[in-house]
């Protein structure tokens, strides 16, 4: 079978290409090819196609016996790069039902987890069990994800709070990745740093133990490459979190900040010690997101804890507004975001936050690969991964415009057609 394949046409394909790498995009600065074609070979793509050049290459596959196969689009299709969810907790065990029920009521998020219930009901649920069943979650969650047009995904430990219990969650995360014909790529992030577990009296005691016997060996297995931790009241100190950091960095980790969501703090650690990206930010002030720019660190806001919440949306319109790399997550887990969907997220972030479409699709491609450090992703562009995906639609706007109800039909993920 030929590993060269010809897909369209499509009525438009939006590449995302020649973007601004931070700060604003109009609309008008998107690069949109009309019926056009995508040629890929084995797992890159080998040309985006113009009208003209597709229509020949069409010819030369039909007539010319080039071995080529043609994929014929006969819907009205808009093709973009396939989303890339840079900030998740889909790897756990059990349910927060109770826990949102009881928000609804009335309680905070900070008492319910007095009261035994909130993160560290996942933590007890998630080392309780197997590594099958966390797999088998796991590859559900991650197969849904494919299917609403995630081909690329980060997930994070950070529900063991053990080193055992964590090291099993990465195995797991590892072991998903390695079945990425049917799953995004898996982009592993060690938060063993999530908060202080219960064995603990001492947070710092606690990140001493992680520094001790836990990263040295993620680092020597290669279970990941980036350590994260949540700087806050409930969980860790700035201080701490700068010790913390800078070990990680010294042992060729990048670095990431879970910041300024509830209370201020994390955006200046992030800032201090060099930070790939600072994630959450729904209370950062403009003077901390300047700080954030003049350190390049990547904004990530996660309008899926808000709406799980009730809080304010991060401010991502300030964000881009002072010059920030703005990309959007998830941020899918059990207990403030357990909605997943990415692309409605997005959209309703947009609304509120009066982002152009150009700037929520960038901060779900492009500049959600920044946050990864991937650069062979997130454009449709000659030798990036061919993971793109396409909605049944006849101009790219459609797909913010039905927030999230406009489900890709077709998805390519390294050059297989998954959906």
């Amino acid at each position: 079978m030929s590993d060269k394949k010809l897909i369209g046409p499509f009525k438009q394909i939006l590449t995302m290409q020649n973007l601004p790498s931070a700060g604003p995009i109009s609309d008008d600065k998107l690069e949109i090819i009309s019926n056009g074609g995508i040629l890929i070979v084995e797992d890159k793509i080998e040309r985006i196609l113009s009208k003209d050049e597709f229509e020949k290459e069409v010819s030369h596959a039909k007539f010319h016996g080039s071995g080529t196969i043609f994929h014929k689009i006969t819907e009205n299709a808009v093709a973009m790069p396939g989303m890339i969810d840079c900030h998740t907790h889909m790897c756990y065990a059990g349910t927060r039902a109770e826990d949102y029920a009881r928000r609804l009521s009335g309680e905070t998020y900070l008492n319910i987890a007095k009261s035994g219930g909130g993160m560290l009901d996942t933590v007890r649920k998630t080392r309780n069990a197997s590594e099958k069943e966390l797999f088998d979650n796991l590859f559900i969650r991650g197969l849904t994800h494919l299917h609403r047009g995630v081909t690329t995904c980060e997930v994070k430990s950070g529900y063991g709070l053990t080193v055992e219990a964590e090291l099993k969650m990465l195995e797991v995360i590892n072991q998903a990745n390695r079945s990425r014909a049917l799953l995004p790529d898996l982009i592993p992030t060690c938060l063993a740093a999530h908060t202080c577990p219960p064995e603990f009296q001492d947070p710092e005691k606690y990140l001493q133990e992680i520094m001790d016997k836990l990263l040295p060996v993620v680092k020597e297995k290669n279970l990941a490459n980036r350590v994260d931790i949540f700087i806050e009241e409930s969980a860790f100190s700035p201080d701490s979190a700068r010790k913390y950091l800078n070990y990680a960095k010294e042992l060729g980790f990048q670095v990431i900040v879970h910041g300024d969501q509830f209370t201020m703090g994390g955006s200046e650690v992030a800032a201090d010690v060099g930070a790939l990206s600072a994630e959450h930010l729904e209370v950062s002030d403009e003077a901390h997101l300047r700080m954030l720019k003049e350190a390049n660190v990547i904004a990530v806001a996660l309008p899926g804890a808000s709406l799980g919440l009730g809080i304010d949306f991060a401010p991502a319109r300030k964000m881009l507004d002072v010059g920030l790399n703005v990309a959007i997550s998830s941020d899918w887990n059990p207990g403030s975001a357990p909605m997943g969907e990415l692309l409605t997220q997005a959209a309703l972030l947009g609304a509120y936050q009066k982002l152009t479409i150009a700037e929520t699709l960038a901060g779900i491609t492009k500049r959600a690969a920044d946050a990864l450090s991937l650069n062979d992703r997130g454009v449709l562009a000659q030798g990036k991964l061919a993971d793109f995906i396409a909605f049944n639609c006849n101009k790219y706007q459609e797909i913010v415009y039905n927030q999230g109800s406009l489900k890709p039909f077709l998805v390519y993920r390294k050059g297989k057609q998954i959906v």
